[in-house]
């Protein structure tokens, strides 16, 4: 397995796949050495990342080979499909699965989703429109929110 680590505007970032794909992209809470060479198998994703951040990439076209359950699988895969720019509640999600009252399942299955940002799970919000569960940190939601919304505003404070 491959790895390398580099710096976003979100802090450190881990990247580990092989040639069978991406299995993860982790934000790190900690300052880690920055991979001098990056891997041959991970350089596309290290490139579509820095498009993301840069402002000049909207959707990532990668192989990813995520390992969880069926139903985990399942919710990533709706995740993909939430536009750039856009949001959807857990309760919304939970409506497309075929049941509204699997939102904590939900919820869960997005909180372990392995691939920070390539698979969405920043779009989802409360259904009160509250920004709520966030692996990241709720700061690197609001973060992401904002850098994809298409109504940019300067901040006030």
């Amino acid at each position: 397995m491959d790895t390398c680590i580099i710096k976003s505007p979100l802090g450190f970032t881990k990247i580990t796949g092989d040639n069978m794909g991406i299995s993860s992209v982790t934000v790190l809470n900690s300052e880690e050495i920055i991979s001098e060479t990056i891997p041959e198998t991970l350089q596309d994703c290290v490139t579509q990342l820095k498009e993301y951040f840069e402002g000049s990439r909207t959707t990532f076209n990668l192989k990813l080979s995520p390992k969880g359950t069926d139903f985990q699988k399942s919710v990533w895969t709706l995740l993909q499909q939430i536009p750039f720019g856009k949001s959807i509640s857990y309760l919304e999600l939970s409506k497309q699965l075929g049941d509204p009252k699997a939102i904590r399942a939900v919820a869960n299955a997005n909180g372990k989703n392995p691939f920070w940002i390539i698979v969405p799970c920043h779009r989802v919000i409360g259904t009160d429109g509250s920004l709520t569960g966030y692996a990241g940190g709720l700061n690197r939601k609001q973060w992401l929110l904002e850098h994809e919304s298409p109504n940019k505003q300067q901040s006030l404070f």
